[in-house]
């Protein structure tokens, strides 16, 4: 087993374990606290990233990690764990069943292996740069629909939708009257995922952060999908914008957000 294997192995054990706990207690809301107005976080946020922090860590002491819940760890190697405990907590605090795991690993400043556990569905979704994307070991590609006017997109709004007007309002109302249908499921990740196995056909959303978007971005690349930011330069998952399609429509998708940000100015 090589050494991208070991690490892929170790991130979807971790994935999968994270997953059972927040399965098992997916009808408990549980202890709720408040970030801010409307973004929220559970004791099992909590308790998910502290196993998959112990699990990655004892496997492998070295790497650094960056995880949602306070979680900024510098490492000794040139490797990095990007979590998030659960992607899709106000789901989950509803009881909601649409959440799940995210695991990415960042090597010299590049995302090289992304898993994404749905625990209700039990679909995971892994890759490793180079090697294509999967969905419980069988292959997975993006969709074929040639035109915006055929395609499902996916997105969501920013925590601070209420306060802030950058909040994707004007993008989405934009997208409602181009695309066959917009749905809005609370997870990035699993959004991404769902490019990548041609379940949704593009995906757009703002102010997001490293964890949403580090694995599921890889899984797109890797199932033949393409993913940048708004102007159309090369993904980065620091940016907080992220556009995701099946290739064909990235750039009808593009010019609709390019309105969109000439018509703020």
């Amino acid at each position: 087993m090589d050494r991208q294997d070991q690490f892929l192995a170790a991130a979807k054990a971790a994935a999968r374990e994270a997953g059972g706990l927040l399965r098992e207690n997916a009808d408990k809301r549980g202890e709720i606290m408040f970030k801010g107005v409307v973004d929220l976080v559970t004791h099992f946020d909590k308790r998910s990233q502290d196993l998959i922090f112990r699990r990655l860590s004892a496997a492998f002491p070295g790497h650094g990690f960056l995880a949602e819940e306070g979680l900024s760890l510098p490492g000794t190697s040139e490797r990095r764990w990007i979590i998030d405990p659960i992607d899709g907590t106000t789901n989950f605090a509803h009881t909601f069943p649409v959440f799940c795991v995210s695991i990415a690993l960042e090597q010299k400043g590049e995302i090289v292996l992304g898993v994404v556990y749905d625990p209700m569905r039990d679909e995971l979704f892994e890759a490793v740069r180079g090697r294509g994307a999967f969905r419980n070991g069988a292959r997975v590609r993006v969709s074929d629909i040639p035109e915006l006017g055929k395609a499902l997109l996916a997105t969501g709004f920013p925590y601070d939708v209420r306060t802030s007007s950058f909040n994707n309002v004007r993008e989405f109302n934009a997208f409602i009257v181009r695309a066959q249908a917009i749905r809005r499921c609370g997870s990035a990740a699993l959004d991404l995922c769902y490019v990548a196995c041609g379940r949704f056909d593009g995906f757009w959303e703002l102010k997001l952060k490293p964890w949403d978007v580090a694995a599921g971005a890889l899984i797109v690349e890797e199932a033949g999908g393409r993913v940048s930011d708004f102007e159309g330069r090369a993904f980065d998952p620091f940016n907080q914008r992220a556009l995701a399609s099946n290739g064909c429509i990235h750039e009808e998708m593009r010019a609709v957000l390019k309105d969109c940000g000439e018509n703020e100015k």
